[in-house]
């Protein structure tokens, strides 16, 4: 995983309520043996027609958020199936954070597992990140994880709360295979000193 220190793009704003798993990645993009070419699938009835053409009303379609970075969402977003593929195919599109009020439970899970930072911040923050994103013209924003804070060139700062072992995670890179393997050695000592004390269990 790449991790996350400071990270700036846009950010676009989707303020719909309870956008579930199965919009964030439609049931037919789960059918692949690996996770490539999800990136096509996010969205992806929102994004496209029966046609396979763009809809032009769906803002990641539009020029000014075509590089965005980061979702500004509505509250409940990632509710519904525990689908890892709605992460890894956010994560292939290019979106590094997502910020709102509240995410299903095992979506925001998901995000950790799989370096995406999902940060929860209060109503009014939100209606004013979102009111930002929605503007062509303030939708930059910078996320600095080591301070715990979101900014704007004009001076925003919006701070959010973080598990620190999230935290320590997502700014190493480190998904949990990695960071159990941190500690190999003390793993291997322990292997040790177990198999010498019970030596039937070889």
């Amino acid at each position: 995983m790449d991790p996350f220190i400071t990270v700036a793009g846009v950010a676009a704003p989707l303020p719909a309520a309870n956008i579930d798993t199965d919009v964030i990645m439609p049931k037919k993009f789960l059918k692949g043996i690996d996770r490539s070419g999800l990136a096509q699938g996010v969205f992806h009835d929102l994004r496209f027609d029966d046609q396979g053409g763009e809809r032009a009303d769906f803002v990641l379609n539009q020029s000014a958020w075509r590089q965005t970075r980061f979702l500004v969402v509505g509250p409940n977003f990632g509710c519904g199936s525990s689908r890892e593929h709605a992460v890894w195919g956010l994560s292939q599109l290019g979106i590094r954070a997502i910020i709102g009020t509240s995410f299903g439970g095992i979506f925001f899970d998901n995000c950790a597992h799989n370096g995406l930072l999902a940060i929860s911040v209060g109503d009014q923050d939100v209606a004013a990140l979102m009111a930002r994103a929605a503007d062509p013209a303030r939708n930059h924003l910078t996320i600095d994880l080591a301070r715990q804070a979101i900014g704007g060139a004009d001076g925003l700062s919006v701070s959010f709360d973080i598990e620190p072992t999230r935290r320590e995670a997502l700014m190493q890179g480190l998904d949990a295979i990695g960071t159990t393997l941190r500690y190999r050695e003390e793993i291997k000592a322990f292997e040790q000193a177990h198999l010498e004390a019970n030596p039937w269990l070889r």
